[in-house]
């Protein structure tokens, strides 16, 4: 039977990264935590877990994936955040695979958003595709600090698996909100490091695009109340993205 090995990243994830880890057991036969110096007990539960946990700054999504990677034992890697959890579909797929065997390099798997506990089927949030099982002889994470993703050569063919990653972005919407600040912190450092310059309007107009695309063109109008809040608060993250980055170039 091939083994799996799983990567998670976490920083104060006392209270969900418990249901991520029972997820795992019997799909994982290896588990590898990067943690970003929690101050909570994180680290606490996942040994109890039996994992193997490493603590490191936090140096981007990118970098830190791949640290985690390149701690693996296990050639095939499974790689679901704290907040993440594998739905019983899901652990099926994978519990099939390692039985029969891998017949592909890489795999594709979708991830069903929940904002507040409701899950979220529109706003560009589902079935939100990503490479999250790969053999690390083929392919790899990027070192990109935000929106980091599998990198493979042209001649792999991702192969879906049935099933999702049911991920539980937020409990409130305060909490979305600081997540949504934090990631547009990290998201200006790069478009501040871009040669090119950022116009005045430039805030206000990928704003109003975040807007339109996410309660528009995705379908954010038929999430109600959550498709309000979320389409709002993409509006909130380009724009402080490319204000604050205006600022570093200043």
């Amino acid at each position: 039977m091939e083994k799996i090995s799983a990567t998670i990243l976490a920083y104060n994830e006392e209270k969900r990264i418990g249901a991520c880890l029972e997820s795992l057991k019997g799909v994982a036969d290896e588990i590898v935590v990067v943690d970003s110096f929690s101050s909570d007990r994180t680290v606490e539960i996942c040994r109890g877990h039996g994992c193997k946990v490493i603590s490191r700054e936090f140096d981007g999504f990118g970098a830190q994936r791949q640290y985690a990677t390149s701690l693996t034992t296990h050639r095939f890697i499974l790689s679901i955040d704290a907040d993440e959890v594998l739905s019983p579909a899901l652990r099926e797929s994978i519990l099939r695979l390692k039985e029969t065997g891998f017949a592909h390099r890489v795999y594709t798997v979708s991830r069903l958003n929940f904002y507040c506990g409701y899950p979220v089927r529109h706003c560009g949030w589902y079935p939100d595709y990503h490479i999250r099982l790969f053999d690390k002889r083929y392919a790899n994470w990027n070192l990109r600090d935000v929106g980091e993703r599998v990198i493979f050569r042209d001649s792999v063919r991702p192969e879906p698996l049935d099933g999702d990653i049911l991920h539980y972005r937020c409990d409130t919407r305060e909490q979305f909100r600081s997540v949504t600040l934090s990631h547009a912190t990290i998201r200006a450092k790069v478009l501040a490091a871009r040669p090119d310059s950022i116009p005045p309007l430039s805030p206000l107009l990928h704003g109003l695009k975040a807007l339109w695309d996410t309660y528009i063109t995705a379908g954010g109008i038929l999430e109600g109340n959550a498709g309000r809040e979320i389409s709002a608060e993409a509006y909130r993250g380009a724009y402080l993205a490319y204000s604050i980055a205006r600022k570093l170039k200043r």
